[in-house]
């Protein structure tokens, strides 16, 4: 990960709704909900939401599918594991212990 793409992802997690939406699909799984759902969790107005799934997809945090008429965001969990690497990459002097890799290796659901 460069650091551009670093900052791109801390910066979309670095607003409230953005922050909710993505909790939320943490908490959902790789099965992740559909767009409506998220919407009517949150009591977030729809266009909005659009907004929020947009910058969080662009940044690589979310992943979006379409099955039938609706469109089902997930965490993409590589790429916040790639987010997790390289902000710790320099853990403990570069030799990334074993608290550093339990830490990183959490995002791996599959």
């Amino acid at each position: 990960m460069e650091a551009s793409d670093a900052v791109e992802a801390l910066a979309s997690l670095a607003q409230e709704t953005r922050l909710e939406v993505f909790r939320m699909l943490v908490r959902a799984g790789r099965e992740g909900l559909p767009a409506g759902e998220i919407a009517s969790g949150l009591r977030v107005p729809k266009a909005t939401l659009s907004f929020h799934l947009a910058h969080l997809t662009r940044a690589g945090l979310l992943s979006s599918e379409r099955k039938g008429r609706s469109i089902i965001y997930a965490v993409r969990f590589d790429g916040v594991r790639a987010l997790l690497t390289y902000l710790m990459e320099d853990c403990c002097q570069g030799r990334m212990e074993t608290d550093c890799f339990a830490t990183v290796e959490m995002c791996d659901h599959g």
